[in-house]
């Protein structure tokens, strides 16, 4: 009976050995270990396998005996069979530090998929990036995805860590691309969101010129950059930022408009200022005449600027009692002319002037010729009749 029993396990042990293959998993318990190896008896089989001490870990440099134990329940996978090997005297050869990688790799290949945020540790600096450790697999970063900005010296990342999102994955090729570049550019996303989401139209805000470009000035704000048009910079005619403002400068802005969800911020300084059209009422009247300077020249006029920060319309047809074709035929930005007001809409900030309204001589004559008409039409013996006419024949 006891040799039937013996048969039996024997054959199971057989059955065993040869249901395993390359690839699979196994478990068991270290039966030994020495400086290069680990000996595992595989659990249900009977037979054993060698785990050489370079697929224990992947760090080569520790001590075998640091990483396991004589008795330690431990799972490996068949990276090959024992009699391929002549001198391997084990009927299989294992490898617990890929079983551990391909674990890993499932583990960050999820990751990937849910778009989650990893910690890795820089470990070397190259020429293109850094090569970081993920959760023990060898990954890199290229420098063009290490910043919001440009980086030269990737030196200075080593022994850093990093939140880093997975762009590429390859398991079978080893390959992990990550990128510290796209966390750190959502969580400015999101910051941005939250600042303007609190600044509302009308609210007046102090700020940071940051940088300046030919059609308007950008501002900090809690580290959110608004747009100054160059309209909205000052109530004077500027040609560009650079002629009132400095990089660095504090100023104090109106919010004009806000958009959370496309992260703009409008801003205005001439807004957060008392206009100079609240004086207007003080210091001009319809008829009153007023020295100012040309600002700009359009198709259909020039405009005036008689106050600082209040322009007037000069309409083509109140240049010169003269046709001309263009305003430019007869003005040029920046000439000192006299006006006379015309009209004028404080409300609405409208301001006509008139040059030729001022031309004194033209006036003089315009009105002698109007009293010599008069004069002849008031006058019965130098004019004749229909009547007249009909005798003469």
């Amino acid at each position: 009976m006891e040799n039937n029993d013996n048969n039996k396990e024997l054959l199971n042990a057989l059955n065993s050995e040869e249901a395993l293959h390359i690839g699979q998993e196994v478990s068991g318990e270290i039966l030994s270990i020495d400086d290069d190896q680990a000996v595992l008896g595989i659990d249900n089989t009977g037979v054993e396998g060698v785990i050489p001490k370079r697929e224990l870990s992947i760090n080569n440099d520790t001590n075998i005996h640091d990483l396991i134990s004589i008795g330690d329940k431990i799972s490996a996978i068949i990276i090959r069979s024992g009699n391929a090997d002549k001198d391997n005297q084990y009927n299989y050869v294992l490898s617990k530090r890929r079983l551990d990688a391909r674990k890993l790799w499932d583990s960050i290949e999820t990751k990937a998929s849910n778009e989650e945020i990893v910690q890795v540790k820089v470990t070397q600096a190259q020429k293109s990036g850094v090569v970081v450790d993920v959760d023990g697999l060898r990954g890199f970063i290229p420098g063009s995805m290490l910043e919001t900005y440009f980086v030269n010296d990737f030196q200075n990342y080593v022994g850093k860590t990093l939140a880093c999102k997975i762009v590429e994955i390859e398991p079978s090729d080893n390959r992990l691309i990550l990128s510290s570049k796209v966390v750190k550019q959502e969580q400015q996303h999101q910051k941005a969101k939250e600042v303007i989401s609190k600044l509302l139209p009308g609210d007046v805000v102090t700020g940071k010129v940051v940088r300046m470009t030919n059609f308007g000035a950008f501002v900090e704000i809690d580290g959110v950059d608004g747009l100054i048009h160059l309209s909205e910079i000052s109530y004077d005619h500027i040609d560009k930022p650079s002629d009132v403002l400095e990089v660095n400068q504090e100023v104090t802005v109106k919010v004009i408009n806000s958009d959370p969800d496309n992260e703009r911020l409008g801003l205005s300084i001439k807004q957060a200022q008392p206009s100079p059209w609240e004086q207007v009422k003080e210091q001009i009247k319809i008829g009153s005449i007023l020295h100012g300077k040309v600002s700009q020249i359009t198709d259909f006029g020039a405009f005036v600027e008689v106050l600082p920060g209040i322009e007037g319309l000069v309409h083509i047809s109140q240049i010169s009692h003269k046709h001309i074709a263009m305003p430019s035929d007869v003005l040029k930005i920046g000439q000192d002319v006299n006006v006379k007001v015309i009209s004028l809409d404080i409300d609405k900030q409208r301001l006509g002037l008139s040059i030729k309204a001022l031309d004194d001589n033209h006036n003089e004559n315009n009105y002698a010729e109007k009293e010599d008409i008069q004069k002849y039409l008031n006058n019965d013996s130098t004019g004749f009749s229909i009547g007249d006419l009909t005798n003469l024949e």
